[in-house]
């Protein structure tokens, strides 16, 4: 795991946050990476394991889910942002129903979580939550996504303010206080969608 400093600068005005970013090029490949936990709100049988990719933006590993599920999900363990940012890069790859990526934050257990996601199949940006095991829409935004390319999502989030952006550009700003306190971080996935990630990078605000 590398580490640095970043500035959230939107949601959290002037207010540093330590960076801890995730490559998986440590992780053995076919197993879900380490100090990670995997699994789905609702059903299904999600497979999130390390993969070679030589697309991957820091070479060569990523995190792939290439199973299927209402809603899977893998968050870092032991994380506890309550107010900070989480960022990825992902690709959708394929996936009749839906070629989502996304990202968790807040995330308490499988059910009860915060989560922005982007869907090649709908070219569009969205944030949820998600109460006993009910995903609640909150905003949805057309946003251009490729298929097969890498992409960059991004979430800032302080108290009720929350703001989604997609490859550097603002998609989504929000005020709402469903789920509050610290929670995991994570990534996110819907249905068949085969998504890869790279560059997991979170970070919790520093008052």
């Amino acid at each position: 795991m590398k580490t640095g400093v970043t500035i959230a600068s939107t949601v959290v005005a002037t207010t540093a946050a330590i960076a801890q970013s995730v490559s998986f090029d440590g992780d053995r490949i076919g197993s879900a990476p380490a100090g990670w936990t995997c699994g789905v709100t609702g059903r299904g049988s999600p497979h999130w394991a390390v993969a070679a990719d030589p697309s991957a933006p820091s070479k060569s590993n990523v995190l792939m889910q290439s199973g299927s599920g209402t809603f899977p999900w893998c968050v870092k363990s032991g994380t506890a942002v309550a107010d900070g940012f989480v960022e990825v890069k992902f690709k959708p790859i394929s996936g009749k129903e839906d070629q989502a990526g996304g990202l968790v934050w807040r995330w308490k257990d499988g059910d009860h979580y915060y989560v922005a996601r982007a869907n090649a199949l709908e070219n569009n940006v969205s944030l949820y939550y998600a109460e006993r095991g009910s995903r609640k829409t909150l905003k949805y935004v057309d946003a251009p996504v490729a298929r097969g390319a890498w992409h960059t999502l991004r979430v800032e989030f302080a108290g009720s303010k929350i703001a989604v952006s997609l490859d550097g550009k603002r998609a989504i700003d929000f005020d709402d206080s469903h789920i509050t306190g610290p929670g995991a971080v994570g990534v996110w996935t819907k249905a068949d969608s085969v998504t890869a990630f790279d560059d997991f990078v979170f970070g919790a605000a520093l008052r």
